[in-house]
């Protein structure tokens, strides 16, 4: 299992705080050092109102704020999580992430989606009817472009005619896609366009105005990822496809971090029905705070896990009795 931990560029408000240079240095610096895998940013160019006043949040750039992260730090991946395709054109789209990408030294892992803010849509003058359309559309335009090769390609609202960009991603032949969404679409989208699949909780109540698919337990999300294998085989996929899911009871900006036995136990069992990566939210009042708290979540959580997994490991001379929390 590999961990993603949530950078807090949604807390705009506290001003340098926690979304300056050196807060998100910091903050990327204590994600490294307690061993996370990864750190990621949600985005909201311009979210409604009415939204924020239900408990919606704002966000830095994430190019901008990753960035940030990139230099801070030597090995964490720099996860956008998720990045909605529709909102761009796609060529912007790839330009920017083939330049972190480069600046980072290949660490870019590419969570999209299609969104579900319609008001945002508007506001950005985005079509928010063919967004699942847009989508596609821009997974095969991005990949094209990173290509290196001149490209020919038409699209809704634009046209390349023979143009080619440079530098293409370290990562080849592009940085991981991970798609989220709990749909039977985005499931599909995952198998045909992706390397991964970005599912989240989600109680039915919430589903209807998020607009997408509840997923309330373990076992729905049993059944999800064998669909999502059985699409991949069907296209005439073999490599295995990550599954980042964010893990039930611990959604952004906690207000405590979870208990480790009980949270390790969840960790086991998302193991076990096929998810690979977690992406994780850390409570996060002040920026020293949120140090002591990824601390002391590599400490209790990450450690532990890995320490198992070490155990169970034949190669490394484990044996499956030392398997478990």
């Amino acid at each position: 299992m590999q961990f993603s931990g949530q950078i807090p560029t949604d807390r705009v408000t506290m001003g340098a705080e926690l979304i300056g240079t050196a807060a998100i240095g910091d903050f990327a610096r204590a994600l490294e050092a307690a061993a996370f895998d990864a750190g990621y940013v949600t985005e909201h160019p311009f979210p409604p109102d009415s939204w924020l006043r239900a408990g919606g949040h704002h966000a830095l750039d994430p190019f901008v704020a990753l960035a940030v992260a990139a230099s801070a730090t030597q090995r964490l991946r720099l996860h956008t999580n998720i990045l909605v395709l529709p909102y761009r054109n796609p060529f912007l789209t790839a330009k920017a992430v083939a330049s972190l990408d480069a600046v980072s030294g290949g660490r870019v892992i590419l969570g999209v989606a299609a969104g579900y803010l319609e008001a945002e849509y508007r506001a950005l003058g985005a079509d928010f009817a063919h967004r699942n359309e847009l989508a596609d559309d821009a997974l095969l335009a991005m990949k094209r472009a990173w290509s290196g090769a001149s490209v020919q390609w038409d699209g809704p609202g634009y046209q390349a005619v023979g143009n080619t960009m440079l530098p293409g991603p370290v990562q080849k032949p592009h940085p991981p896609i991970w798609v989220g969404g709990n749909s039977r679409r985005a499931v599909r989208r995952a198998a045909r366009h992706g390397q991964g699949w970005s599912p989240f909780p989600v109680k039915a109540a919430s589903g209807r105005h998020t607009r997408t698919a509840p997923l309330e337990s373990i076992d729905e999300l049993a059944v999800r990822i064998r669909e999502l294998g059985d699409h991949a085989r069907e296209l005439g996929r073999s490599e295995p496809l990550d599954v980042n899911f964010v893990p039930f009871g611990l959604a952004m900006d906690p207000t405590r971090t979870p208990d480790p036995d009980a949270f390790c136990e969840q960790v086991v069992r998302l193991a076990e029905v096929g998810v690979s990566w977690l992406s994780v939210g850390l409570p996060c009042p002040s920026r020293a705070a949120y140090c002591e708290h990824a601390a002391r979540f590599g400490e209790q959580v990450i450690a532990r896990i890995r320490s198992s997994a070490s155990a169970c490991d034949p190669l490394a001379g484990g044996v499956s009795g030392a398997c478990g929390p």
